[in-house]
């Protein structure tokens, strides 16, 4: 496909661990490959890139930017079931979001959108930030370093997606920007 061609529908769930990193991203995979990113933020996505200092600077990098009304506003899931968009992006998110996506529970924009998505045959690449054991450090909004840890049983949530058809579970930013940049990628 011609890549000016190429087009992905984003998601932005409320995740605040990762999130500067894949607006990052987001705006490198545009600049590089060229490609059309149309960005849908959930409610609490949109809490969270207020309190980041992101949300003028994601309206900024991207024509369209449409935050969450309810699970159907703004209209993505018909789009990405007839495949107006090569794959569907949801980066960063949260272990809520994944626990939702995990049961087939469709009660949110994001939520929703996977679900359309994989009834057709519009790719899912989900980067979910609760997926490894441990301890982890992230950043709160004020720039304090603090530490947090997975629970368990948002790990088997995480592996419960690794299963689902379909669907691409990425394990860092890295990876994620790695499988589009070939994805898209004209040999």
């Amino acid at each position: 496909m011609p890549i000016e061609l190429a087009r992905i529908a984003w998601g932005i769930t409320g995740s605040g661990d990762k999130i500067e990193e894949v607006l990052d991203a987001m705006v490198r995979l545009k600049t590089v490959l060229g490609v059309r990113i149309d960005v849908f933020v959930s409610k609490a996505g949109r809490q969270v890139l207020h309190w980041y200092r992101l949300w003028d600077r994601l309206n900024a990098a991207f024509d369209k930017v449409k935050p969450e009304v309810d699970a159907n506003v703004p209209f993505i899931a018909g789009p990405l079931q007839v495949g107006k968009y090569d794959v569907f992006v949801v980066a960063p998110l949260t272990a809520n979001s994944a626990a939702k996506i995990a049961y087939g529970i469709e009660d949110t924009l994001i939520t929703n959108a996977v679900a359309q998505a994989l009834k057709g045959t519009t790719p899912v690449l989900l980067y979910p930030v609760d997926q490894e054991p441990g301890e982890f450090e992230t950043v709160t909004p004020e720039g304090v370093r603090i530490r947090i840890k997975t629970r368990a049983i948002d790990i088997e949530n995480v592996e419960r997606l690794r299963h689902m058809e379909g669907v691409t579970v990425l394990g860092s930013v890295s990876e994620m920007e790695d499988w589009i940049n070939g994805m898209f990628r004209v040999a």
